[in-house]
């Protein structure tokens, strides 16, 4: 597995979408929504493939995970979860997204 090493969160979405990730997940109340094709999927249909994290340079709560995502329809895409007060993700359904082994 090709794990890379960011200093930013905009240089690993930029970098992640040149490698073909270049759909923009986001964790709605009842589903994963694909916000280019307007595709909705369950945590099932998906598999997270890697995770990156970043901490704020001034301020360690202002913390992000950055996940790369595979669609069981080969959809390919980015997940970012901020941990600040007002990300609007839904937590519960992306921890119930499988982690794609080995």
């Amino acid at each position: 597995m090709d794990k890379h090493t960011f200093d930013t969160l905009s240089e690993a979405v930029n970098t992640l979408t040149q490698e073909g990730y270049t759909e923009d997940f986001e964790a709605k109340e009842n589903g994963i929504k694909a916000l280019y094709s307007k595709k909705e999927y369950q945590p099932d249909e998906l598999k997270i493939i890697d995770t990156y994290r970043f901490e704020g340079m001034t301020n360690p709560d202002d913390q992000a995970t950055v996940f790369t995502i595979e669609a069981n329809d080969g959809t390919k895409g980015t997940l970012v979860m901020s941990y600040s007060a007002e990300h609007g993700q839904n937590e519960e359904l992306i921890q119930k997204i499988p982690m794609k082994k080995g």
